[in-house]
């Protein structure tokens, strides 16, 4: 199931408060400005900065 986009328009990055984008294989969302990726997990954003990867 992938992030409706009503939730993804709620959604911020809770490092700089700006906006996200689902990866292309749906399993993520990446904050472009922080370049992280925060993974989603059994269907469920883990949006915490801690969890997040760095994006390369």
């Amino acid at each position: 199931m992938a992030v409706s986009q009503e939730l993804l328009d709620i959604l911020a990055c809770p490092k700089c408060k700006g906006g996200l984008r689902v990866t292309d294989q749906q399993d993520g969302l990446i904050c472009d400005a922080c370049h992280l990726l925060y993974p989603i997990k059994d269907d469920i954003p883990i949006m915490l900065i801690e969890e997040a990867q760095a994006l390369k």
